[in-house]
C-alpha cells in the first residue's frame, strides 16, 4: 500500500491533481481520503457562530479519527467515512461511507501536512501550489456554485479565515513536501512525473513482497 498526501491552499488545484493521479492509476485500486469529511461536528453552533467559525484552523479537523482510520486501512481493515455537510456545518450521525483497504491512498487536503501524526504515515508528500489570485476566483466560484454562499460572504471568509490561516499554517506546511506542483492542477508535466514516480514505487512494493 502506498500513502500519498497532496496539499496545498484552497483553489489551488488539488482535486484536478487527484482527478489526473487516479485517471492514470486505472490499473491500479486507488481510494481518495477528503480531509473535509474529518470537520468536526458544528450543528450546535448557531448561525452567526457558524458564519464566524474559521474552518481553515487545524483546530476544526478531528485529526485522531483520520489517523486511526488511515492506520486501520495499512492493516488491511475496511472503515466507516464520516459525512460532512459545509450547508449545515454537521456531521452526518446516520450516514457513512464505507472506504475498503487500496494499492494507493490518496488524503488531499489543505492543512494535512499540519499533523504530524499523519505526516508520519505517508509514503510521498504532494503540495499543490498557485498564485494568490487564481486560488481566490476558484474558492469565489466554488463557494457560489456548490456551497450556495452570495459574493460578499466569500470576499469576508476569504480575507478573515482563508488568506490569515493559509500565511500560518498551510504555506509554512510546504517545507514537509516531498515535492512541490507550481501552477496548480495546470502543470501536466509535473502531474505525469509524479504519476511515474508513483508507478515506480508501487512495482517496488509488489517486488518486495
Amino acid at each position: 500500500m502506498l500513502v500519498i498526501g497532496i496539499a496545498g491552499g484552497s483553489g489551488s488545484g488539488k482535486t484536478t491533481v487527484v482527478r489526473a493521479i487516479t485517471e492514470r492509476l486505472k490499473a491500479e485500486k486507488v481510494v481518495v481520503i477528503p480531509q473535509d469529511s474529518y470537520y468536526k461536528d458544528s450543528s450546535d453552533l448557531t448561525d452567526e457562530e457558524k458564519r464566524n467559525h474559521n474552518f481553515d484552523h487545524p483546530d476544526a479537523i478531528d485529526w485522531e479519527l483520520l489517523c486511526r482510520q488511515l492506520d486501520e486501512l495499512k492493516q488491511g481493515k475496511s472503515v466507516e467515512q464520516p459525512v460532512y455537510s459545509y450547508i449545515s456545518c454537521s456531521r452526518s450521525k446516520t450516514e457513512t461511507v464505507r472506504v475498503d483497504p487500496a494499492d494507493v491512498i490518496i488524503i488531499e487536503g489543505i492543512l494535512i501536512f499540519t499533523c504530524k501524526e499523519l505526516r508520519d504515515q505517508m509514503d510521498i508528500k504532494i503540495f499543490v501550489d498557485a498564485d494568490d489570485d487564481d486560488r481566490l476566483m476558484r474558492v469565489m466560484q466554488r463557494d457560489i456554485c456548490e456551497r450556495g454562499k452570495d459574493v460578499r460572504w466569500v470576499i469576508e471568509r476569504y480575507s478573515r479565515t482563508v488568506k490569515p490561516m493559509y500565511l500560518q499554517f498551510i504555506e509554512p506546511s510546504k517545507r514537509y513536501a516531498d515535492i512541490v506542483i507550481p501552477q496548480g492542477g495546470h502543470n501536466k508535466v509535473a502531474i505525469s512525473i509524479i504519476t511515474n514516480t508513483i508507478e515506480k514505487s508501487l512495482k517496488k512494493l509488489q517486488t518486495a513482497k
